[in-house]
């Protein structure tokens, strides 16, 4: 069990991959304003300091529950809380800065995340769940409606539809389930989990991550772009990758029939 403390984001940095774990598991790693501002902080840190791939997990049996509601708790006839503002200061904030960070972002999914942790985990770039795991957009069982972006990246990953029966009913799904419609990359045992998440982020730390950045705001810009915005975007990235000294690496490597030394420049 956690101890008042601890801090509840664990960092660890191995060679250029940066490992953080949520560190709230007797609450299930539910977002207190303390965990906001350390992932944050921990999530800035990364982005500065010459990592290349994040890897995002949680410690215990699940990945996050969302908001902590002993927070939110009020009397009878007390003030009500300015969720508006918990959005605007907290939470939009920490998906805008995942969805922009110029590496790639591995999301390890262990055991249950609903609400805002469903969310958080969906920002990232690829999902890989244990067996065990589920997502839950639980919002409407409290009131709410689905935040951290929920309504826009769920239809764009799994269609209106089933968005919709998913937020309205706010029904668990399954790993199998999250893969087979899309919501994720892959499913792994409960065991294989973290030593196939930090395979993943570190050969993705060995890759052009200028690259893979730029095809980050690629994915990104077309969900909003018309065709023909998009291929002027193509153009204007495929510039900009093309005079990079990581593209003429492998080129080289290719030519030399070796594997490529990419620097991520």
């Amino acid at each position: 069990m956690s101890k008042p403390t601890d801090p509840t984001v664990l960092i660890e940095r191995r060679e250029a991959v940066t490992t953080l774990t949520l560190n709230r598991p007797d609450k299930l790693n539910s977002f207190t304003t303390a965990m906001h501002a350390e992932l944050r902080a921990a999530l800035e840190t990364a982005a500065a300091d010459g990592s290349r791939c994040l890897l995002l997990t949680g410690a215990g049996r699940g990945f996050c529950a969302g908001q902590d509601l002993s927070d939110r708790v009020v009397p009878p006839g007390g003030q009500p809380p300015d969720l508006g503002e918990s959005l605007d200061t907290r939470y939009n904030p920490l998906i805008r800065l995942i969805r922009g960070l110029e590496m790639p972002v591995v999301c390890a999914v262990n055991g249950i995340a609903a609400g805002a942790g469903a969310n958080l985990a969906l920002a990232c770039d690829i999902v890989i769940a244990a067996k065990s795991a589920a997502f839950a957009q639980s919002f409407c069982k409290v009131g709410l409606i689905p935040d951290s972006g929920g309504t826009w990246t769920l239809p764009h990953l799994v269609g209106r539809a089933r968005a919709t029966a998913l937020m309205m009913l706010g029904d668990k799904v399954g790993a199998d389930q999250a893969e087979a419609w899309g919501m994720i990359w892959k499913v792994v045992e409960d065991e294989a989990l973290m030593e196939t998440a930090r395979g993943l982020a570190h050969h993705l730390a060995s890759q052009p991550t200028r690259g893979l950045a730029l095809v980050k705001r690629a994915l990104q810009a077309s969900a909003v772009n018309s065709l023909d915005q998009q291929l002027d975007l193509e153009r204007d990235f495929q510039r900009q990758a093309g005079r990079s000294a990581d593209y003429q690496e492998g080129v080289r490597a290719f030519m030399d029939k070796r594997a490529p030394r990419f620097q991520g420049f």
